[in-house]
């Protein structure tokens, strides 16, 4: 059984103190940085590219798991294993050619992520299951921080489960999306492995201790 692991996003941090932020991340109980890039067009709004993700690679000593809310994510494959990221996700939705995408995305050195939106169904996944390493399962709809979770999301993680057990898979599943410390447990126990948490952390008083309580939950 793997260990349930944390992923707090960098896209909640305070930017005026990014390098403070990473560090604390660095000496937290988190597991990855996650990093959200979003386009303005597959999503409505804008976050970061290339010259911040450059930075935070500088100072992160956690693998960077990379979320891209982005149309036509294969032209910058190449740029973001350059920039030192780890795992690459890309949208089920963005992505008319997946099983390339994702050869193109493990062909670089990198572990290969696929999201899906809360109204994407997890059987779309059956016949690339094998070749994903990671499965983002929104569970707010992509585009904004803070926003509250979507309660079907609890099904939805089981039914994944039941598909990778069922096809031997060794995918991982990332809950990105409304993450609290009341849901934390419940998402693990339908069988979430990663859980990405932004403004639960980053607006909280003290976020090491945060971090630190959401690894309790879920241990």
């Amino acid at each position: 059984m793997n260990k349930s692991m944390i992923a707090p996003s960098l896209l909640a941090s305070d930017f005026a103190i990014l390098q403070q932020e990473i560090e604390m991340v660095n000496q937290s109980d988190a597991d990855w940085f996650h990093l959200d890039v979003m386009d303005g067009v597959f999503v409505p709004n804008i976050s970061f590219g290339m010259p911040v993700i450059a930075a935070i690679a500088k100072h992160a000593k956690k693998p960077l798991d990379t979320h891209l809310m982005i149309v036509d994510p294969d032209r910058y494959i190449k740029t973001f294993a350059d920039l030192g990221v780890n795992h690459l996700t890309v949208h089920y939705e963005a992505c008319p050619h997946l099983h390339r995408t994702l050869q193109a995305i493990k062909a670089e050195g990198m572990k290969a992520g696929v999201a899906i939106n809360p109204h994407t169904s997890v059987n779309l996944l059956e016949d690339t299951i094998q070749d994903i390493d990671i499965v983002l399962v929104m569970s707010v709809n992509p585009g904004f921080g803070g926003q509250s979770f979507i309660e079907n999301t609890y099904q939805k993680v089981a039914d994944l489960k039941a598909l990778i057990n069922r096809k031997k898979a060794k995918t991982l599943i990332e809950i990105d999306g409304g993450v609290n410390a009341e849901n934390a447990k419940t998402l693990v126990d339908h069988g979430a492995d990663v859980l990405v948490a932004g403004s639960f952390v980053f607006k909280s008083e003290d976020p090491r201790a945060t971090i630190k309580e959401l690894k309790e939950k879920i241990a």
